[in-house]
């Protein structure tokens, strides 16, 4: 991903959230996103993202139809432990996947964890994390069937008013052949 490709990826992460959250989030939320404040959220997040964090972009005919960001894991609980790093390789985490709603179920959501993982591997990550709302049996089999598993790990946080739970799933990338 190019910082010319941010206001395409804006514009697919908005219309992928307002289909995968719907009664999960506030429809007044999902209505409200702007995919230009969104591109300006991304703009700035692209210029100051912390190192080892990696982001691809899928393209069908010229267009992005979708993106996935990996990098080093978030989480206090995997990634510290007495302030040093507890994991040997590292721990990674697959910070963000988003597809265009139109082409699910054409293999670009499946392709892009699968380049994400190769990447992380490559970059020298261990096992890779990812964050699932909890409401979302779609994303939760999309992420199994892709061999991540729930590691008991949840948490929660408000979208205008509405609690919205997520689990943490793992999985250990596939040895290099």
């Amino acid at each position: 991903m190019t910082e010319a490709d941010i206001d395409a990826v804006a514009g697919v992460r908005v219309r992928g959230r307002q289909a995968a959250y719907q009664g999960l989030m506030p429809r007044a939320y999902l209505d409200a996103m702007s995919v230009a404040e969104d591109a300006r959220q991304r703009r700035e997040r692209f210029r100051r993202r912390r190192p080892g964090v990696f982001e691809l972009v899928a393209e069908r005919c010229g267009e992005v139809i979708g993106r996935v960001a990996v990098g080093p894991v978030r989480d206090p609980d995997v990634a510290l432990e007495g302030g040093e790093l507890r994991t040997s390789p590292p721990a990674g985490e697959l910070l963000a996947l988003c597809v265009e709603p139109g082409p699910i179920g054409t293999g670009v959501g499946r392709a892009l964890p699968a380049d994400g993982t190769d990447r992380a591997r490559a970059g020298g990550f261990g096992t890779l994390y990812v964050w699932v709302v909890h409401g979302n049996p779609h994303a939760r089999r999309f992420y199994e069937r892709a061999g991540f598993a729930p590691d008991g790990a949840e948490e929660a946080y408000d979208v205008a008013g509405r609690r919205v739970a997520e689990l943490r799933y793992r999985r250990r990338p596939a040895p290099a052949a």
